[in-house]
C-alpha cells in the first residue's frame, strides 16, 4: 500500500502543471518543476518560479549533511581530522558511494569530501551516525536545522536524499540552506574539487569525481550540490562568484543534466549581467564602539560579523550611509563574539543591507569596588 501511495504522488507530482514554460520580465524560459535566483550576501531574491512548491531533492539534501557538519566544526565538537570508522549501515548504502567498508577508517574531512565531490551516500551516512549516533537522530537534527532557518516546505526522511514520499523540500528552501553553508568558506575548497584519488587505508584507491560540472564549464562556478533521483528528476543549487558578488541559482525538476546546468547558467548570467555589489563594510572591519556605564570595561569595540554589502542594478547611483542600532535591553555578561546589534546601510528612510556587528572582548557587570574606583577618579578629575 505504501509504494502504491508513493507512486501515486510521484505521478501527482511529475504531471503538475508548473512544469511548463514560466516567463519573467527579463524573458526567461525555464522547463522546470521551480527555480530561483539568490544574491548571497543580501538574501535578495532576483528571480522565483514556484519557489515554495514542495518537491522531492533527490542528493540536494546534502547540502544540510554539509551545514550540520560545518557548523559542529566551527563549534569544536569535531575536527576535520577525526577518524570515524564506517558502520555495516553506512556500507551497506547504494546509489552513488565511495565504496567505504565496513571497520574502514576514515577522516571527517575524507568523509565531506566524498559527499561534496562523489554525493556519496554512504560517506553521508557515517558522517551523520558519527554526529549523532544514527542517521535517524541525525535526520531528527535535520529537521530542527531546518525549522530553525525557516526553510517551511521541507522535511527530511533520510541523510542521502533517497525517494521516500515524506522527504521534500522547495526551490527557496534550498537557496535558504545553500545561503547558510556559504557562511563556512572552507566548503568551497571541497565542493569545487574536480577529481581527487583517495588511497591511503585501502586495498585499492578510489577517485572522488564531481557531479556537478557546471565548475568546469561555468565561469565562477565553485558549488555547492547536484541531485537525481527519476522522482525528483534533474536538481541543483549552483553557486558562482564574479567581481565580488555572488549568486545561488537553484533549478529543481530539470528534464535532464544538461537542460538542469543550462538554466542554472541562464540564471546566474542574469544575476552578473544585471547587478553589481558595493562592499561598504568588510567582515572583522572595526565599526564603533559600545559604552555601557554598570560594565567592566565601560568601552568596547563593535566589530562586523560578516560583510555589508549593497546589491544594486547596474548604473544605479545612491547616496548612503552607515548606520548603527544596537539591541535592546543587553545585559551582562557579554561573551566576545556575541552580536549586540547591527550596521545598516542606508538613503534616508530606505535600508539597502544589513549586518551584525559584535563584541571584540568579553564584558562583565562592574563590581561595587570597580564602580568605587570609578567614582574617585571623576572625583579627581573635577578637581
Amino acid at each position: 500500500m505504501r509504494r502504491y501511495i508513493a507512486l501515486l504522488i510521484s505521478l501527482i507530482m511529475l504531471l503538475t502543471p508548473t512544469q511548463v514554460f514560466a516567463k519573467n520580465p527579463d524573458g526567461l524560459k525555464l522547463d522546470c518543476r521551480s527555480a530561483l535566483l539568490m544574491e548571497n550576501s543580501s538574501g535578495k531574491i532576483l528571480y522565483e518560479m514556484n519557489a515554495n512548491e514542495k518537491v522531492y531533492p533527490a542528493s540536494v539534501t546534502k547540502i544540510m549533511v554539509m551545514l550540520l557538519t560545518m557548523e559542529a566544526i566551527d563549534r569544536g565538537d569535531i575536527k576535520l581530522t577525526d577518524k570515524v570508522v564506517v558502520s555495516p549501515r553506512a556500507k551497506s548504502m547504494g546509489g552513488s558511494t565511495m565504496f567505504l567498508e565496513q571497520g574502514e577508517i576514515r577522516t571527517v574531512e575524507e568523509l565531506l569530501k566524498g559527499v561534496a565531490i562523489e554525493s556519496a551516500n554512504d560517506a553521508s551516512v557515517a558522517l551523520a551516525e558519527f554526529l549523532a549516533g544514527t542517521e535517524e537522530a541525525f535526520v531528527e537534527k535535520m529537521n530542527k536545522r531546518a525549522k530553525e532557518l525557516g526553510m517551511n516546505n521541507t522535511h527530511f526522511v533520510n541523510c542521502t536524499g533517497f525517494f521516500d514520499p515524506n522527504h521534500y523540500t522547495s526551490a527557496l528552501d534550498v537557496a535558504i540552506m545553500s545561503r547558510e553553508l556559504l557562511k563556512y568558506p572552507k566548503i568551497l575548497d571541497y565542493t569545487k574539487i574536480w577529481m581527487e584519488t583517495i588511497s591511503e587505508g585501502r586495498k585499492e584507491p578510489f577517485t572522488l569525481v564531481n557531479r556537478n560540472k557546471m565548475i568546469k564549464s561555468y565561469h565562477g562556478c565553485d558549488g555547492l550540490k547536484t541531485g537525481y533521483v527519476k522522482e525528483s528528476m534533474y536538481c541543483i543549487s549552483a553557486t558562482a562568484q564574479r567581481n565580488g558578488i555572488r549568486f545561488i541559482a537553484v533549478i529543481m525538476g530539470a528534464p535532464s543534466a544538461k537542460e538542469r546546468n543550462e538554466m542554472a547558467a541562464k540564471l546566474l548570467d542574469t544575476g552578473f549581467a544585471k547587478y553589481e555589489s558595493i562592499t561598504v563594510v568588510k567582515k572583522g572591519d572595526i565599526v564603533g564602539e559600545i559604552k555601557l556605564p554598570m560594565a567592566k570595561p565601560e568601552k568596547v569595540r563593535l566589530i562586523a560579523n560578516e560583510d555589508l554589502k549593497i546589491l544594486l542594478e547596474k548604473g544605479t547611483k545612491i547616496n548612503y550611509e552607515t548606520k548603527i542600532e544596537l539591541f535592546k535591553d543587553l545585559k551582562l555578561p557579554i561573551k566576545k563574539g556575541d552580536a549586540v546589534g547591527i550596521i545598516k546601510a542606508v538613503e534616508g528612510e530606505k535600508v539597502y543591507a544589513q549586518a551584525q556587528v559584535i563584541v571584540d572582548q568579553d564584558i562583565n557587570k562592574a563590581t561595587y569596588f570597580d564602580l568605587l574606583e570609578k567614582m574617585f577618579k571623576i572625583y579627581l578629575n573635577l578637581r
